[in-house]
């Protein structure tokens, strides 16, 4: 039998007062368990202390997460944040980096909400900090005030590009996702293919044209219950059968 892919995940470095702790959400772990039948491995984001090498050597794959924080706008030459943003400096330490690794290697890669975000700015692409506040868009952030299930449920659709990998993979064109962020794409990078846009014409989802792997960026949130979502586990599964084909062939680090 097959050992599991192992798929690194990195952190968020939260304070819990008094000390800071590397979290990772268990919707984003039973995800990859449930629909990607991986190990999940969390990377703590210690970038100053940890050779990237040596992490991506241990993985099959990356999964770059959602979080409640923002990339901070100097990586993608943005107006400073209004006051009270909540920034992870050391997430974008880590992640942005790794993210550039797995594609040059052909790691397979999958990128959820910020991780979405991450992506664009890595490849070069600029961010809307608060996309409820541009003229045209609708509000895709969600209502804190709501239960979670109302929170992370359905709330628009997303036109799937004909041919593209989500289209293949769901044999829809048009789904119905939830959307719970404030930043998004202002500015799409360069070498990317969209693949969903929403019913407003925000950008969904995105691969990576020059990415010999499995590449795919989402910016709603698959990991949401993904078991009891046919969508959800054929993203992740599609994933966890790349990371595995991944570790059975020859890494290029």
């Amino acid at each position: 039998m097959l050992r599991k892919p192992i798929i690194g995940v990195p952190a968020d470095r939260r304070i819990v007062e008094p000390h800071p702790f590397h979290m990772v959400g268990e919707k984003y772990l039973q995800a990859l368990i449930d629909g990607a039948a991986a190990l999940p491995f969390v990377i703590p984001v210690l970038a100053e202390h940890l050779d990237m090498h040596e992490v991506i050597r241990e993985i099959d794959g990356l999964f770059l997460t959602g979080s409640p924080s923002n990339v901070e706008p100097h990586h993608y030459a943005g107006e400073p944040s209004e006051p009270g943003t909540w920034h992870d400096p050391h997430r974008d330490a880590m992640t942005l980096p790794l993210a550039r690794k797995a594609i040059d290697i052909g790691m397979p890669l999958l990128a959820v909400c910020r991780g979405f975000q991450e992506l664009n700015v890595v490849l070069g692409g600029t961010l809307h900090q608060k996309v409820h506040e541009v003229p045209g868009y609708h509000r895709h952030n969600e209502d804190p005030d709501q239960p979670l299930d109302v929170q992370y449920g359905p709330s628009h659709d997303i036109n799937l590009v004909e041919g593209g990998l989500l289209n293949r993979l769901s044999g829809e064109t048009s789904v119905r996702v939830n959307s719970l962020h404030s930043q998004g794409v202002a500015r799409l990078a360069k070498g990317v293919s969209v693949e969903a846009v929403a019913d407003d014409g925000l950008i969904e989802a995105f691969t990576v044209d020059s990415a010999s792997g499995f590449t795919l960026a989402v910016q709603w949130h698959p990991e949401w219950q993904a078991a009891s979502n046919d969508f959800s586990m054929a993203i992740f599964k599609a994933f966890g059968d790349a990371c595995r084909a991944y570790a059975a062939g020859q890494r290029q680090v």
